[in-house]
């Protein structure tokens, strides 16, 4: 058994976001489109037999062990083993903004799961991992199968996907949004009408959208004013409810022209979007 892996947990975009109607229960009906890209946190797990349970090298500030998804991730998988399993010390390093509708949380509760089903030896199928991740948060499964994928219903029921893998520059305005906020404002389209399983690079792309933008640019002016810049070099878009925005661009050259112009005060990255996962490629190179 190995003591020790290191991991990459990717962030994702929301290449477009429609919603499509309420449930019953106050979720929203959701379809989408995800594609990972090739930036990240890295998370390292370490076994520590002489120390049992699950530990964070070194707590993310402001959140508690109990919100915390990588280790309610962690604590679910050793609560389903069918024997006693060594201690886990888990470092993250961070590189995506907490809020920023990169899935970061989520991708980090992913990369536990996969990452501890290889270092604890517990031989659990990708579909039994997606539905504990499920449990933890709708995003969690897509970031466990490792594929892009066409996202239906809260965004857990997928189909794979091969969007163009393009180069994006991806902005953290200044501002951290509410999820919450946004799905419950009034002016929320909530009726777009379902599309069929296909790609958006598929025919005219500005059919697709993000339903949730138009609220986001309305709250958050740090949102609007970077999607105005943005969208000067071409199409730019939230991911998720934000507050990242994006903007595709056909080569890493095209992109880091964009980026090396952007207004001071605004972070974010260049990167690739990439249709298997990093971390799914480097459990393939583990094999």
């Amino acid at each position: 058994m190995a003591s020790s892996i290191t991991l990459p947990s990717p962030a994702k975009l929301n290449l477009f976001l429609h919603v499509v109607g309420k449930r019953p229960d106050g979720y929203h009906e959701l379809q989408t489109l995800f594609q990972f890209l090739d930036y990240g946190d890295t998370i390292r797990f370490t076994l520590t037999p002489e120390h049992p349970g699950v530990r964070l090298e070194s707590p993310i500030p402001g959140v508690a062990d109990r919100d915390n998804l990588v280790i309610r991730a962690a604590q679910t998988l050793a609560s389903i083993a069918e024997h006693p399993l060594p201690g886990v010390t888990i470092r993250i390093d961070k590189r995506l903004p907490m809020g920023g509708g990169l899935g970061g949380g989520s991708s980090n509760a992913a990369t536990t799961l996969v990452g501890l089903n290889w270092l604890w030896q517990l031989g659990l199928s990708e579909e039994a991992l997606a539905e504990i991740g499920l449990s933890l948060g709708a995003d969690v499964p897509v970031f466990v199968r490792g594929q892009a994928a066409f996202g239906e219903g809260v965004g857990e029921i997928l189909t794979p996907a091969n969007p163009p893998e393009d180069w994006f520059v991806v902005l953290k305005p200044d501002c951290n949004i509410n999820t919450g906020k946004i799905f419950s404002t009034e002016g929320l389209t909530r009726d777009t009408a379902k599309i069929k399983i296909r790609p958006a690079f598929e025919g005219d792309a500005s059919r697709y959208r993000n339903d949730c933008e138009d609220v986001v640019r309305k709250l958050y002016p740090e949102v609007n004013q970077s999607l105005d810049w943005l969208s000067q070099f071409g199409p730019a878009r939230l991911t998720g409810t934000g507050a990242c925005i994006f903007g595709r661009f056909p080569t890493e050259s095209a992109a880091r022209i964009i980026w090396e112009s952007k207004p001071s005060g605004i972070t974010g990255f260049v990167a690739k979007g990439v249709n298997i996962s990093p971390l799914h490629q480097k459990l393939t190179e583990l094999k």
